[in-house]
């Protein structure tokens, strides 16, 4: 049976404007760091894979003219790791007190896919323990003990790097050939089929405009059937042809699937 591997925020649930900014900007109100991202900063940030990551393109120059910085590498990596560890603390709260909500057509999928023997796992650059309270408030303490779960600094390099998938293949004993990957981000999506994945990608709000041309599918959401939210096709080049919603069997025509895209879908 083919495996179903799926990214977390945006993917699972739209985490990133209502979980992880909220959570970024209480933690440096807590540390006192003399920043707050608005939307529209944290739309240029979410480009960056990673949140310790992200938190590291604060240390600029003139922020350190601000807050006193370690010049040392190793104090200012632990510095960045308890900014991190906090703002994972609080992210977590946020998610299991139900404030963001599962994306349309996640649990849905997940109980089809494991209901027909599916390998389930998620691959994400998010904290482990970010990932599985998502995870566990989008499809259930039951399906969530089904998946395997790549997180955080499992590897080395992050999104758009492949790392993560070629480590989720190789854990899981499987081939590309025998996965369906579902990604939001064109940075997912790159990290995806460099590890020579087939991807759907269900578009978030702050990835509608990235360039997914190099996906096999790329909708709206999985969607659900009424009065849930249907799916809207954004780009089908392989003709895949879902109605209203993804269903488990567009995902198993898509797993049959030549890797290289064809011609005119260039």
């Amino acid at each position: 049976m083919p495996a179903l591997i799926f990214d977390c925020d945006g993917v699972l649930a739209d985490t990133e404007q209502y979980g992880h900014l909220p959570a970024f900007n209480q933690t440096f109100r807590e540390f006192g760091l003399p920043v707050q991202w608005s939307i529209e900063d944290y739309a240029d940030k979410v480009r960056i894979s990673g949140g310790k990551e992200r938190l590291m393109s604060l240390i600029t120059p003139e922020f350190a003219e601000l807050i006193e910085i370690p010049d040392d590498p190793t104090a200012r990596t632990a510095l960045i790791a308890s900014w991190h560890r906090r703002k994972t603390e609080i992210y977590t709260d946020l998610i299991e007190g139900g404030v963001v909500p599962a994306r349309p057509g996640i649990d849905r999928i997940v109980r089809e896919a494991s209901a027909a023997g599916w390998t389930l796992a998620v691959a994400s650059t998010s904290a482990e323990p970010s990932v599985r309270a998502v995870l566990t408030h989008a499809v259930g303490l039951e399906q969530a003990s089904r998946f395997a779960v790549f997180a955080g600094d499992i590897v080395a390099k992050k999104k758009p790097a492949p790392d993560i998938y070629l480590h989720a293949l190789s854990v899981l004993g499987i081939s590309p050939d025998d996965a369906i990957v579902v990604e939001d981000s064109e940075n997912g999506l790159r990290s995806a089929t460099t590890a020579g994945l087939r991807t759907v990608v269900t578009v978030s709000s702050y990835t509608a405009s990235e360039d997914f041309s190099a996906a096999a599918l790329v909708v709206s959401s999985l969607g659900d059937p009424n009065p849930g939210e249907m799916t809207q096709v954004i780009a089908d080049p392989y003709d895949i042809n879902p109605r209203s919603f993804i269903q488990l069997g567009d995902l198993a025509r898509m797993a049959a699937l030549p890797h290289a895209k064809p011609q005119e879908a260039q």
